[in-house]
C-alpha cells in the first residue's frame, strides 16, 4: 500500500505526472461498463498448441502495472518457465484495488473478465491460473481466493494489506497460499495494528494470526512447522491441509514493505528490501505444486 501521504503539493503533482507517464498498458477491456486496462507479457516461447499457465500479478495502491512488473520480475520467470503474465491496473486516482462495497465487486468482475479474455485469446491452462500481489494487490489476491476459487488455483502475497474480515470469505474451497512479510514493515505492521502511513489509519491483523486463520480455512494440521531459510528468513508451513492446499509464510526479520529479491526501493518510506531470497522464484515453485483439481 505504497501511498503518497503528507508530501508537499508539488511533490505529489510530480509523482502523479511520473505515474501517468509510467503507466503504459497494452491491453484493455470493458468490464462493469468501464474501460479497464492491463499489461500483458507473452514469452516468445509461447506455443498455441500447449496449455500455458497464467499469472495475474497485482500492484500496490498508488502504483501501476509496469511498477509491479519491474518489482516482481515475473517476466524473467515467464521466459524461463513458459508462463503468460497479466498485470491488471487498479481503478481511480491513485490506482487501487478497493477492499469494500461495489468497487470491490467490480474489480473481482474485472479479473474474471480478464481471465475470460485471455482464455479466448490464448491457450491458457485452466488448472494453472494463479494470483499474487504486493500490499493492496496482496489483499486483492485474498479477495480473489474467496470469490474466484473455482478459477484461481493458488495465491501469493507480499507485504499484503489484509483489510477484509475472515467472515467475508464464505467459499469453502481450500486455496493454497504462500506469503512473505517483513517484521519491520512500516506500512502493514507484521504484528498488526495501525500506522500513520496509511490514509485512514486502518487496523491490520497480525500476519502470524492471519496465516493461522488461513490454515484453519484450509483445514490444515494445528501446528505449523518452522524452518530456517537464511540468516534473516524463516519459513512456516502448515501441513496436512485439505486437498493438499498448503499454507506457507516466509518471515523476513528486519524486512520492510518490499518484495524480497527485488531492487531496493526508497528505504525511508518502505524500509529494507531483503535479497537473501527471491520471492517470485519461491512463489512459482509453490504454484507449480498446486494446480486446480479438475472437478
Amino acid at each position: 500500500m505504497l501511498l503518497v501521504i503528507g508530501l508537499p503539493l508539488v511533490a505529489v503533482l510530480c509523482f502523479l505526472s511520473f505515474a501517468a507517464f509510467s503507466n503504459r498498458t497494452n491491453g484493455s477491456l470493458v468490464s462493469s461498463g468501464q474501460k479497464r486496462e492491463y499489461l500483458l507479457y507473452v514469452p516468445r516461447s509461447y506455443d498455441r498448441a500447449r496449455p500455458t499457465p497464467l499469472i495475474i500479478s497485482m500492484h500496490a495502491a498508488a502504483l501501476w502495472p509496469a511498477a509491479q512488473r519491474n518489482t516482481s520480475r515475473w517476466n524473467r520467470v515467464a521466459d524461463e518457465q513458459g508462463l503468460i503474465v497479466a498485470y491488471p491496473s487498479g481503478s481511480g486516482v491513485p490506482r487501487v484495488f478497493p477492499m469494500e462495497g461495489a468497487a470491490l465487486t467490480d474489480d473481482i468482475k474485472f479479473i474474471s473478465d480478464l481471465i475470460d479474455k485471455l482464455e479466448a485469446d490464448y491457450n491458457i491452462d485452466r488448472t494453472r491460473i494463479y494470483a499474487d500481489g504486493l500490499s493492496n494487490g496482496g489483499g486483492m489476491a485474498f479477495a480473489l481466493s474467496c470469490a474466484l476459487s473455482d478459477r484461481i488455483a493458488a495465491v501469493g502475497m507480499v507485504a499484503a494489506a489484509q483489510l477484509l474480515p475472515w467472515s467475508w470469505c464464505t467459499d469453502s474451497r481450500p486455496v493454497p497460499m504462500i506469503a512473505f512479510h517483513g517484521t519491520d514493515d512500516p506500512i502493514v505492521p507484521y504484528d498488526g495494528g495501525r500506522t500513520w502511513k496509511t490514509p485512514t489509519r486502518q487496523l491490520f491483523p497480525s500476519v502470524p494470526s492471519w496465516t493461522a486463520g488461513w490454515s484453519r480455512r484450509n483445514r490444515c494440521g494445528s501446528n505449523g512447522v518452522e524452518s530456517v531459510v537464511s540468516a534473516h528468513v524463516t519459513r512456516l508451513e502448515y501441513p496436512d491441509c485439505a486437498d493438499n492446499a498448503s499454507v506457507v509464510l516466509y518471515t523476513i526479520r528486519g524486512g520492510g514493505h518490499s518484495w524480497p529479491g527485488s531492487e531496493p526501493k526508497a528505504e525511508w518510506w518502505v524500509g529494507p528490501t531483503n535479497r537473501e531470497i527471491d520471492a517470485t522464484a519461491l512463489m512459482w515453485a509453490f504454484f507449480r505444486e498446486h494446480p486446480l483439481a479438475r472437478r
